[in-house]
């Protein structure tokens, strides 16, 4: 707020610097304007000095004073009427100068200092400012230490299992899947740790479960029949591959031997009751839903525009995967064909279609 009203007191004296030369009022006289007023005073003047000397005669001087006077009027009535005329035009442009400087300075002030200025800092108290700024270094310190480390001792398996998820909270999946890979090769399989790097695979596909995913997911389920992530993430794969009745009877299964209040409990009721089975809700389990209705929509919205408008070989390969995910694999199919038509010319986009449909099973895979 402080820093607002300092912003307002410096507009304003910018302001004011800009009208108060406008606002000050000139003693301008008729005299003043033309010269010519003063000159026939003086000639009258001289006049006088000369009949009281005795050069004019008294009708002499009496004619010349006269002629001098009329010379005068006639001045000082031009004079008056430049004056008037003058007034208005002046009048008009200090109006207008002062408008313009009332709105235009505010505007370019705040126009400048929104591109070349720190607005968000009035957003955000500088304290919390310092603070996030301190966090976010902290944390590229840190990785950047572990990451001198792990390149000077590649074999450090809890280094690596450490940064993973550090990487996965700054975006970095890919990263973290090549250092969830590392941990299991220096540490060796685990449930927990296959399960884990499953996972950033599926993160990094789009929430699609791959063929190499699933089988990371299989091997985890044998060191750990009750992994819920690694249950949780075949059951997906299953429902993904059009497997509904094995995807139900392990969402099901799953959702039995969950204890009360598992975090992954709702997501588990929200599939099975996407495959048309209403489960039972715990009365505790207050979790938030995760709806597919936003989804949906916008899988079909890039349906639509594609059927109509046409696109990329990958917006075509990411509608292919989007139905895959959502276990729609007859649309997924239908889709990939319609690709296979809509790119018959481009060979580069033709190989990419064909690629999708071979890594989501779309060749072999029976819906």
């Amino acid at each position: 707020m402080v820093i607002w009203i300092i912003l307002l007191l410096m507009t304003a004296a910018a302001v004011m610097a800009v009208l108060w030369p406008l606002s000050r009022h000139r003693a301008i006289t008729a005299e003043q304007l033309d010269p010519d007023t003063q000159f026939y005073r003086e000639q009258i003047a001289e006049i006088e000095r000369d009949r009281e000397r005795g050069v004019l005669q008294a009708s002499e001087a009496e004619a010349a004073r006269t002629e001098a006077a009329r010379r005068l009027l006639r001045a000082t009535g031009m004079t008056a009427n430049a004056f008037t005329n003058l007034g208005e035009p002046a009048l008009r442009r200090r109006r207008a100068a002062s408008t313009l400087a009332l709105s235009a300075i505010p505007i370019i002030a705040l126009a400048l200092y929104g591109a070349y200025g720190s607005p968000h800092l009035l957003t955000h108290p500088p304290k919390e400012q310092a603070q996030a700024q301190g966090e976010r270094l902290d944390l590229l310190a840190a990785v950047s230490q572990i990451e001198t480390h792990l390149a000077q001792n590649p074999q450090d398996g809890r280094g690596w299992e450490v940064v993973a998820p550090v990487y996965l909270r700054m975006g970095r999946v890919e990263d973290a899947v090549k250092a969830y890979e590392a941990a299991v090769r220096s540490l060796g399989p685990s449930a927990d740790r296959l399960s884990n790097w499953a996972e950033v695979m599926v993160l990094a596909k789009d929430g699609l479960v791959s063929s190499e995913a699933q089988k990371i997911f299989e091997q985890a389920v044998k060191l750990d029949k009750s992994s819920p992530k690694a249950r949780y993430y075949l059951a997906v794969a299953a429902e993904q591959d059009g497997q509904m009745d094995k995807a139900k009877q392990a969402y099901s299964e799953l959702l039995a031997e969950s204890p009360e209040g598992a975090p992954w409990a709702n997501v588990v009721r929200q599939r099975l009751a996407g495959l048309g089975v209403e489960p039972p809700v715990a009365e505790q389990d207050n979790a938030p839903q995760i709806g597919a209705g936003d989804i949906a929509r916008m899988v079909s919205g890039l349906a639509e525009r594609l059927e109509t408008q046409g696109g990329s070989p990958d917006e075509w390969a990411r509608l292919i995967r989007s139905y895959a995910v959502l276990g729609q694999r007859d649309k997924a199919k239908a889709t990939a064909e319609r690709a296979r038509q809509a790119l018959a010319q481009d060979e580069a986009g033709l190989k990419t279609v064909d690629a999708m449909a071979r890594e989501l099973k779309l060749t072999d895979a029976e819906p």
